[in-house]
């Protein structure tokens, strides 16, 4: 009998029960671990951690973040695309540059005499550069309040200059050598005629930006069929910027009092 009851406390030890693993180390029993349940539990915990990060890598692989600043709904999309923005460019400076010419002549006109007068000239010096800004080659200061002083950084630059300031044909300006690196310019006072004379300038420039704007739209559809969508888009822009010009244009004719 006692070995039985030996044999039976032996196997109790060997196979401890679920229920009796379940006790808190604070148990007064003094009881075996549990060893093959903790480990069990610990590798599905592992595992489920390590199913989580691939879950996470997988999507920040296959489901990057898109920013949504630049995109365009489509009702607002452009069939021309590329085409389109291209063109838009060109003519949005095309404009710049015939407001910018204008505005110093007109400022001339008011009777104010600024370095802004000589803004639309430009000098090719050949090899060295063309189409520079006065400004690039040369110092613009004004005299006694009526007289521009030109100074070029580079006397053999002087000659490229003044040709320039000749061929930019700013109403009332007439260049003159004060020596080798300095071109005096005198500017008249403002008068009727001189307003009037920046009006025939402006349309003349103006009439030069339609046609360069003009031939931007030509090039842009030469691509499309005749009843291609992308053709009716670059028409719609092309005339957006022409009566930009005839706007200006008539604001021109307002402040220099023409007719």
């Amino acid at each position: 009998m006692a070995a039985v009851l030996r044999s039976s406390s032996a196997l109790f030890r060997l196979r401890p029960s679920p229920r009796i693993c379940s006790l808190t180390a604070s148990s007064s029993l003094d009881l075996p671990a549990c060893p093959r349940y903790s480990s069990s539990r610990a590798a599905s915990s592992k595992r489920k951690t390590e199913k989580e990060a691939t879950s996470k890598e997988s999507k920040s692989k296959h489901s990057p973040v898109v920013s949504t600043e630049n995109l365009i709904p489509g009702s607002q999309r452009m069939a021309a695309g590329d085409e389109y923005i291209k063109a838009e460019a060109k003519m949005k400076g095309i404009l710049d540059e015939l407001r910018k010419s204008i505005s110093a002549m007109e400022m001339r006109a008011s009777g104010r005499v600024t370095p802004s007068i000589l803004s639309p000239v430009r000098v090719n010096l050949g090899e060295r550069g063309d189409n520079l800004r006065l400004e690039e080659i040369a110092t613009v200061g004004v005299v006694d309040g009526r007289t521009l002083v030109v100074t070029v950084f580079e006397e053999d630059t002087l000659k490229h200059v003044e040709g320039a300031l000749y061929s930019a044909k700013i109403p009332g300006v007439v260049p003159h050598r004060s020596d080798s690196r300095t071109i005096k310019i005198p500017i008249p006072k403002a008068t009727v005629e001189a307003r009037h004379a920046v009006y025939t300038v402006a349309q003349r420039k103006a009439e030069e930006a339609r046609m360069r704007i003009r031939k931007l739209h030509t090039q842009a559809i030469k691509n499309y069929g005749k009843h291609a969508l992308e053709r009716d888009e670059l028409q719609s822009l092309v005339s957006k910027y022409l009566g930009e010009i005839d706007k200006f244009l008539e604001e021109v004719k307002k402040s220099t009092g023409s007719k």
